[in-house]
């Protein structure tokens, strides 16, 4: 099975999140990905770190031989994701810092098992290592 991917919002996160944790037995690796939304006159994430992170990550999980789902967060424009009051910014769950951040959720416990922050989330590597501890 080829990868599958969901994409939400802040707005339809509680939703598709649910739907995506009742789905997850039925795959050997989730991802949850938080990133920064397009812009709209580029079409490119307004985040740099995006940007370069999103290519590899792709290429990493298209290519597992594993059957992965990998659900898409978008965290908004700049002006809305710099609020510190974001909402997954405060999430008990996700206490996000920056993006784009990358999450191994745990089926079994539903729990995040392992993450990639900003800062390491474009390296190939740190990503297959993430994929290893499924």
């Amino acid at each position: 099975m080829p990868l599958k991917v969901v994409d939400s919002t802040v707005s339809s996160f509680g939703g598709m999140f649910e739907k995506f944790r009742s789905d997850a037995p039925n795959y050997k690796a989730n991802f949850i990905l938080f990133l920064a939304d397009k812009d709209p006159s580029t079409s490119l994430s307004w985040c740099p770190d995006c940007v370069r992170a999103e290519p590899v990550i792709y290429k990493k999980l298209e290519a597992s031989p594993e059957d992965v789902t990998l659900l898409r967060a978008y965290v908004g424009d700049r002006p809305t994701w710099r609020n510190p009051q974001h909402p997954w910014r405060l999430d008990s769950t996700f206490k996000l810092t920056g993006v784009p951040t990358l999450l191994l959720w745990d089926s079994n416990n539903q729990a995040i098992k392992a993450r990639l922050e900003d800062h390491e989330a474009h390296l190939e590597h740190k990503i297959d290592a993430l994929l290893s501890c499924k």
